[in-house]
């Protein structure tokens, strides 16, 4: 007899059932859903998860929100992948008597993709191939990262990693953050600066700040301004960490020479939206995690989750 419903949501590679035993839950009476198509606005979340009292979240793609959180009564057990999550509203959750817990993730998956990006933007790998395919030949020249600066906005676990490649690839590394000091710059390799200093100094500034009230709007017309017009901007982390209209009007107009972005305002990325036309840019789909090894990790962790709680024992549990 099925005693839990658990819905494991935004697999939009129809994948989750391959990285854990999900269905072996139906002995212990949990049916399992699993979602590919994302669901948008907050009404169809809570129109589609009513019924559900366990439910696994791909990271911040699908938000919870107290509004959700609130409309969602059976809800006892949210399981997020990775170790921290944004966009739930864990007050809220505590609140109702819902308990959240993480998973393990790949501390690799995202800086390797962040170096991914800016090579590809500076020698045109993407440009050059879709050339190459359709009949030419060498349309573009790229830059090398030897002997630029590069400028790491955040110097935590992976703002450690990009400035330790930017050394490995014969850059000059600075950063900034606001609580960043003297000593943990230096033993990441790198020098802090003041905010307008890397933004003036660098040739290429990546960011890795985790978003918040704080953060949000960190880059903005003055620091763009102050990248120039030989400037990269590359965005792993998230998007609203920049002024999309800022963004939008430097690139067009040439403020900098462009910007490399796997992370938006808006996720999926909708038709129409404006950086899909904009000049200078190199865009992914938020592809920072996904890998084999950081799937493994995430849908492992959240099976064990599952079965931690369904045994009274919760793990990895998040509080506000």
């Amino acid at each position: 007899m099925t005693q839990h419903r658990l819905a494991i949501l935004d697999d939009y590679q129809g994948i989750a059932e391959d990285y854990a035993p999900w269905s072996s839950l139906e002995q212990r009476g949990v049916a399992v859903t699993v979602l590919r198509h994302h669901l948008r606005p907050e009404s169809a979340v809570v129109a589609a998860l009513a019924d559900f009292d366990i439910i696994i979240a791909m990271r911040e793609r699908t938000p919870f929100p107290r509004f959700v959180i609130e409309q969602l009564p059976r809800l006892k057990l949210l399981v997020t992948t990775g170790a921290a999550n944004a966009s739930i509203d864990l007050q809220a959750a505590a609140d109702h008597g819902v308990t959240v817990c993480g998973t393990a993730g790949s501390p690799t998956a995202a800086p390797e993709l962040t170096w991914a990006l800016l090579l590809t933007f500076a020698r045109h790998i993407s440009a050059e191939e879709t050339t190459l395919r359709a009949g030419g030949w060498q349309q573009t020249v790229g830059f090398e990262l030897s002997g630029k600066t590069l400028g790491v906005v955040g110097l935590g676990k992976i703002g450690q990693r990009i400035a330790a490649y930017g050394r490995a690839f014969g850059m000059d590394v600075l950063a900034w953050s606001q609580n960043l000091t003297d000593e943990t710059a230096a033993a990441a390799g790198a020098r802090k600066v003041t905010k307008d200093e890397l933004f003036q100094k660098s040739d290429v500034v990546s960011l890795h700040l985790r978003l918040s009230a704080r953060s949000e709007g960190t880059v903005g017309e003055r620091e763009l301004r102050l990248l120039g017009p030989d400037g990269v901007l590359v965005n792993t982390a998230r998007g609203p960490l920049v002024n999309q209209q800022a963004l939008v009007t430097a690139l067009h107009e040439g403020w900098i020479r462009g910007a490399a972005l796997d992370v938006f305002d808006q996720e999926p990325l909708p038709s129409g939206h404006p950086l899909l036309e904009t000049p200078r840019t190199l865009l992914t789909p938020h592809l920072g995690y996904v890998t084999q090894e950081s799937y493994r990790a995430f849908f492992r962790g959240a099976f064990e989750d599952v079965t931690a709680f369904l045994d009274g024992t919760p793990v990895r549990t998040l509080a506000p």
